[in-house]
């Protein structure tokens, strides 16, 4: 049995997770196929670019009823996160509908550019296992242009011109809008704290 199968979602961003969590002593497949993805211990929902390409993706290879059925602990990693949700702004896209919310662009606002691109401190909105070991307002590294709002699955949240979620859960499915994979030892640590879930 796999430790943790990473979807082919066409993610830019596979490379280095596989990285990082080969530096962990996880071992990690990248794969499409359904019988993989129910079989692992974890599964990873990377994504870097478009909701609707990606969301076309998975439905191409049959994945979104996979996914949507998951029982084990599930990682949705920056575009991988917000294909949680309901529907997302950017092209009116309908996600996975895990988590019932939508995402939104930022706003233009002085001073403020878009997409949101850089390191940015956290802030706990309660206790989870993903932040043992990570304290309020270290630096993780982001690069998106549309976020979920607050809300009851929220787990960490950042501000850009705002509160929005950085981190999510709701049942097995988790999310990190931030790139855990690209952010030092923060990011390393909540990738060990998903390895122990379960």
């Amino acid at each position: 049995m796999t430790d943790v199968a990473i979807i082919d979602s066409g993610g830019a961003n596979i490379a280095s997770l596989r990285f990082a969590l080969g530096r962990l002593g996880a071992e990690a497949t990248l794969t499409t196929d359904p019988v993989e993805l129910r079989e692992a211990r974890r599964v990873i929902l990377p994504g870097v670019g478009a909701a609707g390409d990606a969301m076309q993706r998975l439905q191409s290879l049959g994945l979104v009823q996979v996914i949507r059925r998951l029982e084990q602990p599930v990682l949705g990693i920056c575009l991988g996160m917000q294909l949680l949700f309901d529907s997302s702004d950017e092209g009116g896209t309908a996600c996975l509908g895990i988590i019932p919310a939508r995402v939104r662009r930022f706003p233009d606002r002085d001073g403020l550019p878009v997409p949101h691109m850089g390191w940015n401190q956290l802030e706990f909105a309660g206790t989870h296992p993903l932040l043992h070991g990570i304290a309020p307002g270290e630096y993780v590294y982001f690069v998106h242009s549309y976020r979920a709002d607050a809300g009851p699955w929220t787990v960490s949240t950042c501000d850009y011109g705002g509160p929005f979620s950085a981190l999510v859960q709701h049942g097995n499915f988790c999310g990190a809008q931030f790139h855990p994979e690209r952010s030092g030892r923060v990011g390393a640590r909540l990738l060990a704290n998903f390895l122990e879930l379960g």
